[in-house]
């Protein structure tokens, strides 16, 4: 059995990244592996044993000159590691979004104790310096995976000039540092994001694809008829909100939610008002069993998305319960669902198509049922614990 060190910014869930790095650990240990995770200190970190040892990470709420510094190198996270590495033997080293508060820093240690690195990507940090291709709510890859300075002018990073030089600035010292090189290996949550690491110059034979899975063991799905269509994500341009308000506004009989919160939310606001839409619902963030209860209660999901999104764990889910899933036909979306199967893909910011699918979905819920149970049955068969751990486990063995 062996000795996995699990490397992520946070020790809590802030996001859909987080949720693997958890998960992933899980189902490691439940198969007699040692997991240790190694992550940033923080107090919303969930309690572990092993916190004590967590560097200090950056203050990103309010940073002065030496959080600016920790965000390009980390000497706390250095001694970190090289006291747990004193103390204990690892076989490997799992990364997943390590860099915003452990940084770079940490690769020459591990390199140097001969531990294997591997890193599960979630995002385009590799050829973008705001990691998702992403410059202004449209979609760039103006830099080419290298020449992060081009993000300069067009102020990538929330429109700040400042902002966006210590981002290509990160970019340039991680890979110094060794971002690229020193990993051993490379999993993309999708072929999309595959393809475009390669097309930016991370050697073929480095990166393989593993999706990401859902355990379905204990999830009940729910094949009846359900009420309403149902988005949950963050409420952002780029997940094609507004494309969806668009949509649904004309559709009166047709009752959307939107579940969670972001900096689109005034606008999404103030188009229900203006367009007297009673039938859209703002729900705000919602988790748990009351997330659970909305999925599964609803006819399909819905999944508008105007940037690269890789392997949205929405999608997954959504299928887990018994749901169906309208989603744009970008990124490694169509990975997810076969059109007309288990949900249907329409044309990113297409407004027309996406209308024509919510009333589809709404008119047709008897069928949309028969799609869920399809969502699934591939939940069960293709995205299941058992194959995510073989393939995780036939990385490993690479290198072991």
């Amino acid at each position: 059995m062996l000795t996995v060190l699990n490397i992520s910014q946070n020790h809590y869930i802030r996001g859909g990244s987080d949720r693997y790095f958890f998960t992933m650990g899980e189902l490691l240990q439940k198969h007699g592996h040692k997991v240790i995770p190694f992550t940033a200190a923080s107090s919303k970190n969930e309690p572990t044993e092993w916190d004590q040892y967590f560097p200090r990470a950056a203050n990103f709420e309010n940073p002065g000159p030496v959080d600016l510094l920790r965000f390009l190198y980390s000497r706390d996270a250095v001694k970190s590691i090289q006291r747990l590495l004193d103390k204990t033997d690892v076989d490997v080293a799992h990364f997943h979004i390590y860099y915003g508060k452990l940084t770079a820093s940490i690769l020459g240690s591990l390199k140097k104790a001969g531990i294997p690195l591997i890193q599960t990507l979630h995002e385009y940090k590799l050829t973008c310096p705001v990691y998702s291709h992403l410059s202004n709510d449209e979609i760039c890859e103006d830099c080419e995976g290298k020449h992060f300075w081009r993000a300069l002018p067009k102020k990538c990073n929330r429109g700040s000039i400042a902002r966006t030089a210590l981002s290509v600035t990160e970019s340039y010292v991680s890979r110094q540092l060794g971002a690229v090189e020193k990993f051993d290996h490379f999993i993309s949550v999708s072929h999309f994001l595959r393809k475009k690491m390669i097309q930016y110059g991370i050697p073929e034979e480095k990166i393989s694809t593993v999706h990401n899975f859902t355990d379905v063991s204990h999830i009940t799905p729910n094949f009846s008829v359900g009420d309403y269509i149902l988005y949950f994500g963050r409420v952002h341009r780029s997940k094609g909100i507004l494309t969806l308000i668009e949509a649904a506004a004309p559709l009166k009989q047709v009752p959307l939610y939107i579940v969670g919160d972001g900096e689109a939310m005034p606008e999404v606001q103030q188009i229900i008002e203006q367009n007297g839409c009673e039938h859209i619902h703002l729900l705000g963030f919602k988790q748990g069993d009351e997330l659970r209860d909305l999925i599964l209660n609803s006819i399909c999901t819905v999944l508008p998305s105007e940037w690269y999104e890789n392997c949205p764990m929405s999608v997954l889910e959504s299928f887990a319960y018994g749901k169906p899933v309208i989603g744009a036909d970008i990124g490694g979306i169509p990975e997810l669902i076969e059109n007309e199967v288990d949900g249907f893909l329409v044309p990113s910011a297409g407004t027309e198509a996406l209308r024509e699918k919510l009333l589809w979905m709404f008119e047709h819920k008897d069928k949309a049922a028969e799609m869920g149970k399809t969502g699934r049955h591939k939940m069960e068969t293709e995205f299941n614990a058992d194959i995510h751990y073989e393939k995780i486990m036939n990385v490993y063995r690479k290198f072991l």
